[in-house]
């Protein structure tokens, strides 16, 4: 011990804590996820594999050796859709934090027009564009391209809305595109009792930093979903609070 503090070097410190950062910061990205069980099951393989060891179990021994011996690959193959998740994320700093695309004016429209749809029963489903660019979906809907304001947002998300079904994507203060198709998430955890907006609202958020806001038309609860984790039941000002915080 005295040998390895005597021969402690700054750079080792440095190494320390970037290693300690890298694993905090994938903790953090696959909690409450389905990443977070897999890992866990992957840690149980690696148990029985060190017990066959230790017991003798050669069968069992060599079936999980030959499974260990790929376990790269299978780790990509398993945490392809976090991996993508979290290079994208560095690549566009949100890794390291996000920077804002909105007004304390724009979050307002946003939260009276959620409200009143949730007051009226009305189903929603908004998305906000952070760094993670969303062309692709916004191509998939019909474009707006106009200023965010209560009153076209509901409109839009009326029965009678030819383009009512999909989400809005709000993009560099404007309102890009409605009726946009959103990845429906593939996570077995996900409450069945959700629907097809909830799952939708999810699974791009799973893939995109995106934020989603999601109105449900059946009970009027309006939820908030954040890296796959949903936050339901929010009212007016909890709902702005969080979104100035994330997006302003």
């Amino acid at each position: 011990m005295q040998d390895l503090i005597a021969n402690f070097r700054l750079q080792d410190a440095v190494d320390i804590l970037v290693i300690a950062f890298l694993v905090y910061q994938t903790l953090d990205l696959i909690r409450g996820t389905r990443a977070a069980r897999m890992l866990l099951g992957l840690g149980v393989v690696f148990l029985v594999f060190l017990s066959s060891q230790f017991l003798d179990l050669y069968t069992v021994n060599w079936v999980l050796d030959n499974f260990l011996s790929s376990i790269f690959i299978v780790i990509v193959v398993i945490f392809q859709n976090d991996i993508r998740r979290a290079l994208t994320q560095v690549g566009t700093g949100t890794f390291f934090g996000s920077e804002a695309n909105l007004q304390s004016s724009d979050i307002d429209e946003v939260v009276r027009a959620a409200v009143t749809m949730a007051t009226r029963r009305i189903g929603g489903l908004i998305v906000f564009e952070r760094d993670v660019g969303l062309t692709e979906y916004i191509q998939s809907g019909t474009k707006i391209d106009s200023n965010i304001n209560r009153e076209l947002i509901i409109s839009i998300f009326q029965t009678s809305s030819p383009i009512h079904d999909g989400a809005i994507i709000l993009s560099v203060r404007r309102i890009a595109a409605a009726g946009c198709f959103l990845p429906l998430t593939t996570n077995p955890n996900v409450s069945k009792a959700l629907g097809t907006r909830h799952r939708a609202g999810i699974g791009m958020t799973e893939d995109t930093d995106a934020v989603v806001l999601v109105i449900s038309e059946e009970d009027g609860r309006i939820s908030l979903i954040i890296d796959g984790r949903m936050t339901r039941d929010l009212d007016a000002a909890n709902l702005r609070d969080r979104l100035e915080k994330l997006l302003v």
